[in-house]
């Protein structure tokens, strides 16, 4: 079964007269997996333990460790910064925001520009906020929890 791209279900819900029907129609379509499946999933496929995480996010350990879990819900920021510990893509990254509930990087924002170029170019967190300084945006504040 192939599955719908976002603009078919928006244009189904447009033209829905019961939200049920639509949802059980489309259960294939829906987003189940959490944020701590997900991260872990993609621990085990990139073969990196949390620690190379930490190191690559510049996050603290405990809070690492209580996202992983689920315990934690990080800001934006702390997701974008994971995705970096992580060695994400653009694509895992955007899905790792839509997952959380934030809004994906969108390209017409300059800093989300910044970042969607640094995910591309496998930039460091440390070159990631240099560049985000050099170009007088906000940086990634990874110490702060």
């Amino acid at each position: 079964m192939e599955l719908k791209n976002t603009e078919e279900l928006t244009h189904e819900i447009k033209s829905a007269t019961d939200i049920d029907d639509y949802l059980a129609v489309n259960s294939d379509n829906m987003l189940t997996t959490t944020l701590s499946d997900y991260l872990n999933t993609l621990l085990r496929q990139k073969k990196i333990r949390k620690a190379d995480v930490i190191r690559g996010s510049l996050l603290s350990r405990a809070y690492v460790y209580k996202i992983f879990a689920g315990e934690k819900i990080p800001s934006r920021d702390k997701l974008i910064a994971l995705a970096f510990g992580l060695g994400l893509s653009d694509s895992e990254t955007q899905k790792m925001l839509k997952l959380s509930g934030y809004r994906e990087l969108y390209a017409r924002s300059k800093r989300d520009a910044l970042l969607l170029f640094a995910l591309q170019k496998h930039k460091s967190i440390l070159e990631v906020n240099e560049l985000l300084y050099d170009h007088h945006l906000v940086i990634l504040n990874t110490l702060k929890e």
